[in-house]
């Protein structure tokens, strides 16, 4: 038996038995109360959780925000939270939004991994654009909707055609520049998420 032989023959004997793949799918981390995990990690990322039992305390709860009390441009998409000072119906062109300063809008569901919030595109349009270019942000969510992991949010989502959506995880932030922090470095400079019920 030549050098060869005798080396691949004894790899041939080590190797390890064959074992069934895990499911993709299962054992992923759980939380023992998933909604102080969503809003530790909301708060842990830069952004603010709160939590009203009703569409009136919303209304009462975003009006005393004092970033919307301050504000004269505010574009709403969630008309029981705010009515809006900003009219959007017929925005085609994102640079009509430029100068708003807090955009209210609804949050599909939310991830109590990490603390973000999905947002779909298909309501929004042009609108889209609100996500990035107000001062501050907020977004409505339903606390039956908040997922345990980024795993279940990625099978809730649905796509029919090109769409847009974005995952938002706290105000805009950057710790490029000499590994220093920056809050609302290229977007809203406050995220504060309202869970409704």
């Amino acid at each position: 038996m030549s050098s060869r032989e005798h080396i691949l023959s004894a790899v041939r004997r080590a190797a390890a038995p064959d074992v069934p793949r895990p499911s993709a799918f299962s054992g992923w981390q759980r939380f023992e109360e998933p909604l102080a995990h969503f809003a530790r990690m909301l708060g842990e990322v830069g952004g603010t959780l709160v939590r009203v039992i009703s569409e009136d305390a919303l209304r009462d709860s975003v009006a005393s925000l004092e970033v919307v009390a301050k504000a004269k441009k505010v574009a709403s998409l969630v008309p029981e939270a705010h009515p809006g000072t900003v009219r959007l119906a017929g925005v085609e062109d994102p640079h009509q939004l430029a100068s708003v300063e807090v955009a209210v809008l609804r949050g599909a569901f939310g991830v109590a991994e990490n603390g973000a919030v999905w947002v779909p595109g298909a309501a929004l349009g042009a609108r889209r654009a609100l996500l990035f270019v107000c001062q501050h942000l907020v977004l409505v969510v339903d606390p039956a909707d908040v997922v345990p992991t980024l795993h279940e949010a990625y099978a809730r989502l649905r796509f029919e055609g090109p769409n847009f959506g974005c995952f938002v995880a706290g105000p805009s932030k950057t710790a490029d520049i000499e590994q220093a922090l920056v809050i609302g470095a290229h977007g809203a400079r406050s995220a504060t998420v309202f869970l409704v019920g």
